[in-house]
């Protein structure tokens, strides 16, 4: 497994990855009208791009596919990290997690936080988050849970 930098060459397979994982793996904890409001069927492909480019996002290769990917904002926001569902239990998203812990502490950054689905809160707990609060928040008119979580480093 490689961690790297994000390039705009890997935008077509974020996002593709993105969408299998909210719609296979996430759909445990999600119904289906959250799951095609988080994860539409037409993205928005411009939008991702500059999302992805307007912070620090690390991919995960194994042997020459994506298996993950994590985007964290210069002020310790982990946006995103997502796993492709063939890959979950192989150590992805630690080693993404792991990335972002070496990146956060070359920058100084003393606190991380995010907004992890039900899914993800077992994950971020064994990573040494906290839950701050749960919340609801709304996407494309659609009400869904998440959590407000964070770790000091």
């Amino acid at each position: 497994m490689v961690v790297r930098a994000y390039t705009p060459d890997d935008l077509a397979a974020v996002v593709s990855l993105f969408r299998r994982s909210v719609l296979e793996i996430a759909a445990r904890d999600y119904t289906p009208a959250q799951t095609a409001a988080w994860a539409p069927e037409a993205p928005d492909l411009e939008r991702w791009s500059a999302r992805l480019s307007s912070a620090s996002v690390f991919v995960c290769e194994d042997k020459g596919q994506l298996a993950g990917f994590a985007r964290i904002a210069s002020n310790g926001y982990v946006d995103l990290l997502y796993v492709h569902p063939d890959k979950q239990r192989m150590g992805v998203a630690r080693a993404l997690c792991d990335r972002i812990f070496e990146w956060a502490k070359e920058r100084g950054i003393k606190r991380l936080f995010t907004e992890a689905s039900v899914t993800a809160r077992p994950f971020f707990e064994r990573c040494g988050f906290h839950v701050v609060r749960m919340q609801v928040v709304q996407t494309r008119g659609v009400e869904m849970p998440n959590l407000q979580m964070e770790r000091a480093l």
